[in-house]
């Protein structure tokens, strides 16, 4: 069996969390920059500094000051393998272990870093194969392809064109409560019925059939792909 490129390298736990999170900005468009990093991760500002210039000479990102941490080819391949674990894990805890929605990120976090690559093949295998976790992220394929994300947000959308949930940010357990509560999960038909102006709340319609009125903070975390795709 080929060993992994993480493995084969021997890095920590901290470096593995920092590429992951790094590309995690990338891909939703955001600067991975010193203070984007160190509030993704909840660490001083010299700390993500000090990392950095860590991976930099470990060839796994290339920075410079105003613009930004981007990862190298070797970054990116270890943190779609990290990725790969953590979804995955995510969608066995809730479809084999009845965790709900709102636990398995935390769960996964801690489990990411120490699972085989004979386990991730198990679970891949029991799970069928998915491409989505549940939370709707795109899970990499074992050679590291990233299936296509959802990226317009609620707040983005068009008044009066339905569309399909694609995927929710899935680091606030509350916030995943109330989206639950009110019926906002992937896979389910939304239309954005009316915007208040002035960045005020949205009037949506879940289904066709109910009704809800959401704030901005909420609007800007769900995310929709057009009613024709597949989740």
């Amino acid at each position: 069996m080929q060993e992994s490129i993480k493995n084969s390298l021997g890095l920590s736990q901290s470096v593995e969390d920092y590429l992951k999170i790094i590309y995690v900005l990338q891909s939703e468009g955001d600067v991975a920059s010193t203070t984007n990093i160190a509030k993704a991760m909840d660490v001083s500002s010299a700390s993500v500094t000090n990392m950095l210039k860590r991976l930099a000479k470990l060839n796994l990102l290339e920075h410079e000051s105003y613009k930004g941490a981007k990862l190298t080819s070797t970054g990116n391949k270890i943190a779609l393998e990290i990725l790969r674990h953590h979804r995955l894990l995510e969608l066995y805890l809730k479809e084999v272990m009845g965790y709900s929605w709102d636990e398995v990120h935390d769960e996964a976090e801690m489990l990411e870093h120490h699972i085989s690559e004979q386990f991730e093949d198990r679970i891949a295998e029991l799970l069928n194969h998915p491409t989505h976790d549940p939370h709707g992220d795109p899970i990499p394929s074992k050679d590291g392809v990233m299936p296509e994300m959802a990226q317009l947000s609620i707040s983005e959308a068009e008044e009066h064109t339905p569309y399909i949930i694609g995927r929710v940010k899935d680091q606030d357990p509350e916030l995943l409560r109330y989206l639950e509560k009110i019926g906002l999960i992937p896979g389910v038909k939304i239309e954005v019925i009316e915007k208040a102006p002035f960045s005020g709340p949205l009037k949506v319609m879940i289904e066709d059939e109910e009704e809800q009125v959401i704030g901005q903070a909420v609007a800007s975390d769900v995310y929709l792909v057009d009613l024709e795709e597949e989740i």
